[in-house]
């Protein structure tokens, strides 16, 4: 998987070379087209986890900037308006992530979400507490993680 990323990337480098303009947007349409011609090149290889793990990694990052923009705007909303619409509360966090650098990204992620902040990770690494800003209810947010950030970062790592 490593060896298709780094090939990717080299194509894109000679794509950028080859148009001789270096500009984020050139880079973004050389590595799809690189991966492009890796998915057509490694079809009959049996491990395509590069190619399946690549659009996960896409979609969890255009999600996690969505979460991040609508926690971001109900937090300056609040900031704005005289009256304070904020219900602080402390969630126990069942995770279905087990090893340590699953555990880690998961907890910074949810940490880098405005209105969330992770207190503590318990002593089995089963359970994290988290400091919500914003609860209106418990088993919805743990059903909003959970079929959120989790899954799809899980989708990525396992």
């Amino acid at each position: 998987m490593v060896k298709q990323f780094l090939m990717n990337l080299l194509l894109s480098f000679i794509w950028v070379a080859l148009t001789g303009t270096l500009y984020y947007s050139n880079f973004l349409f050389g590595f799809m087209i690189g991966f492009a011609i890796l998915w057509v090149m490694n079809r009959t290889e049996e491990d395509q986890r590069y190619f399946t793990r690549v659009p996960k990694t896409i979609y969890l990052l255009f999600y996690f900037v969505y979460e991040l923009i609508k926690a971001n705007i109900q937090v300056a909303y609040d900031v704005i308006t005289p009256k304070y619409f904020f219900k602080p509360g402390i969630v126990k966090y069942p995770m279905s992530a087990r090893t340590d650098l699953e555990i880690n990204l998961l907890s910074t992620v949810i940490s880098l979400t405005p209105g969330t902040l992770i207190l503590d990770i318990s002593e089995d690494k089963k359970t994290l507490y988290i400091h919500v800003m914003y609860l209106k209810d418990k088993s919805s947010f743990i059903k909003q993680t959970k079929n959120g950030i989790e899954k799809r970062l899980l989708e990525i790592l396992r």
